[in-house]
């Protein structure tokens, strides 16, 4: 793992709510607004940034916690910038705070932390987990 962020350093990603991300289940959609859990994944993915460029080439990241506060609701054709801000590694795990904004709106804020393995040891974890045929 490369050691090359401090505490503070940001990533942005930015996304326009549409019907992929409303909140919606099996019975269909709650609600035409982002919801939880496209913000889970908006937000993994910008801390998941910051992995991109401190792994090795053997080496890839893997969630191990995601916590969020979902403030406000983002509308329909609405861009929402997440930034992910460095905190610390622990191990080898990399913690990174968010915050989801729409202009000066706060959509939500959390905690992810990815863990940075060798390939082969997720190949091995995943293969434990397999059914033998």
């Amino acid at each position: 793992m490369k050691f090359i962020y401090n505490k503070g350093d940001m990533k942005t990603y930015e996304i326009e709510v549409n019907e992929q991300n409303f909140a919606s289940f099996e019975s269909g959609i709650v609600h035409k607004v982002l919801s939880t859990f496209s913000i889970g994944k908006s937000a993994e993915w910008v801390c998941r940034l910051f992995v991109i460029d401190m792994k090795e080439n053997d080496e890839e990241g893997i969630g191990t916690f995601l916590q969020i506060k979902h403030h406000s609701a983002a509308l329909e054709g609405e861009k929402v910038l997440f930034t992910g801000f460095f905190d610390k590694i622990e191990g080898n795990v990399i913690w990174c705070n968010f915050t989801a904004v729409v202009g000066n709106r706060l959509i939500a804020t959390g905690i992810t932390g990815q863990k940075i393995l060798k390939k082969e040891k997720i190949e091995s974890i995943f293969n434990k987990i397999i059914p033998n045929e």
